[in-house]
């Protein structure tokens, strides 16, 4: 194998993808609570883009979602993004594990990847409409 065959995926662009039982509900819930709308759709599935990064949100009769983050955004005020998904009506998770607890929805979160520039992240989680886990991340520098 060549080193091209090695870095194949490393150039591929990720794209996310999350499961809706009901996926008006969704588009709703996307629309209404986060401002988003889809930049295409098609029959069962919805494609929404932010900074350029796809994610589609799709129509499954799948076993539920996991309690892990499956999508996180990553804002430049959390404060601020936090305040307003909760005038929207978004409820966000308490969390109280070791090593990680929020206050008022928001935990600091020690330590971040190298190679993101930051020596800390603040977090805030919570689920949309059909009970996928979304967050919402702040480096700090």
């Amino acid at each position: 194998m060549t080193s091209d065959t090695h870095d194949v995926l490393s150039r591929a662009r990720v794209a996310t993808r999350l499961p809706a039982r009901d996926l008006d509900r969704a588009r709703r819930f996307y629309a209404e609570k986060l401002g988003l709308y889809p930049v295409d759709e098609r029959p069962g599935g919805l494609l929404y883009r932010c900074a350029g990064v796809d994610f589609v949100v799709f129509r499954s009769t799948g076993a539920s979602p996991g309690t892990f983050t499956q999508m996180a955004f990553e804002v430049d005020d959390i404060e601020a993004a936090v305040t307003e998904l909760r005038d929207r009506g978004v409820e966000f998770q308490e969390v109280d594990v070791p090593g990680l607890r929020t206050r008022g929805g928001i935990a600091e979160i020690e330590g971040n990847y190298p190679s993101k520039g930051a020596r800390a992240e603040r977090g805030a989680w919570f689920r949309d409409s059909e009970g996928n886990l979304l967050g919402i991340g702040q480096l700090i520098l």
